[in-house]
């Protein structure tokens, strides 16, 4: 490598999948892109390999049998494989791993935090050894990422405020341009969407008790549709039968057209119980469509109640309900184009600028 070169390497444990491509994907390619223009050879090292989208363009090294730690720290003790930089995405942060990757390497290590926490925070056992961790780990990562403000606060509470010196937010961000936009905004009898990974803590249980709770003239008229799978679906339309809600959910599994079905709908709704910092909740604003979710993780960074969505406590299934039936008789309405405030703060070209930022 030749002298002030950069070269990186980014981990990310993260599968790749051509009927799955969200955000992220699209973040890994225009970095990859922007990295080469600026003459930074990047390694990337994934689950699996992969030539959909523009995965055929990137470096990608990836092992079948082992983990992606294992793999890389074999690939580090080659004098080919020395880094600048070394970036994780979807790791556990402060393990053995990054101390052995501090002993083979001088390179600038940066791990970004993308996980939710609990609604009810970790036991008491698991907070003590993240404590642990913390204190023994900590100093072998040299920049801790947090894709929300909600998520620096809660590397404070996991592993100490000694890393505040060390920690920075660099929010997620969308390609606005591929999100088609709603013009025209229905108040009477508002259509809603959820697009969401179908578990527990989505809390899409929730909204189908809140669901339950209005008055019988609105369960009749009240349409939602669910985009997404996973393995709560079928409690999930189970519950909605026990209801008997059919008339009010349909269930439309995954859709890679998600970009532009965000705009038929008047409203999106996210009950969840566990966040971090949505992207689905960014691409719904940036098709002009508001948000109706929990204050629970980024949430509240992206939607003010009142100016573009509205917020109520996670878990609150009257409150929820309460919501909706606001909304759905045009008691309230949200009239802003939720689409400035994404173009402003939250576009996929800013997220790239701050994480190139870190390589400077």
């Amino acid at each position: 490598m030749e002298l002030n070169q950069q070269k990186i390497a980014v981990l990310c444990n993260y599968e790749l999948l051509p009927e799955r491509v969200g955000g992220m994907d699209t973040f890994f390619w225009a970095f990859d892109q922007k990295c080469k223009e600026s003459n930074i050879e990047v390694d990337w090292y994934f689950p699996n390999t992969a030539t959909h989208g523009a995965y055929k363009t990137l470096t990608i090294k990836y092992s079948s049998s082992k983990s992606i730690e294992d793999f890389f720290l074999e690939n580090l003790s080659k004098t080919e494989s020395q880094y600048t930089h070394i970036i994780t995405h979807f790791l556990e942060l402060c393990t053995p791993f990054f101390y052995n990757v501090k002993q083979l390497s001088k390179a600038k290590i940066i791990g970004v935090d993308h996980n939710p926490r609990p609604l009810e925070g970790y036991p008491v056992v698991k907070r003590i050894k993240k404590r642990m961790k913390g204190l023994l780990y900590s100093r072998s990562i040299d920049l801790f990422i947090g894709v929300s403000e909600y998520t620096v606060k809660e590397l404070l509470k996991d592993f100490g405020k000694h890393i505040k010196p060390k920690t920075k937010v660099i929010y997620n961000g969308i390609n606005t341009a591929e999100i088609k936009t709603r013009s025209i905004r229905s108040f009477e009898k508002p259509t809603f969407l959820v697009a969401s990974h179908l578990r527990q803590s989505k809390g899409i249980q929730d909204l189908i008790q809140a669901v339950a709770l209005l008055p019988e003239p609105n369960k009749k008229e009240l349409k939602i549709d669910i985009y997404g799978d996973g393995p709560y679906r079928t409690h999930l339309e189970t519950l909605v039968q026990e209801l008997k809600l059919n008339n009010c959910f349909n269930f439309k599994g995954s859709s890679a057209q998600l970009k532009s079905l965000y705009g038929l709908y008047d409203y999106m709704l996210q009950p969840t119980h566990m966040e971090c910092f949505s992207l689905s909740i960014l691409e719904s604003l940036a098709a002009n469509v508001p948000v109706i979710t929990t204050n629970v993780g980024g949430n509240e960074e992206a939607i003010t109640h009142n100016e573009n969505g509205y917020i109520f406590e996670a878990g609150n299934i009257q409150q929820l309900a309460n919501l909706l039936q606001e909304v759905y008789l045009e008691n309230k309405k949200i009239t802003a184009n939720t689409r400035n405030l994404i173009e402003e703060r939250f576009t996929i070209d800013k997220m790239v600028d701050n994480y190139l930022k870190l390589l400077s």
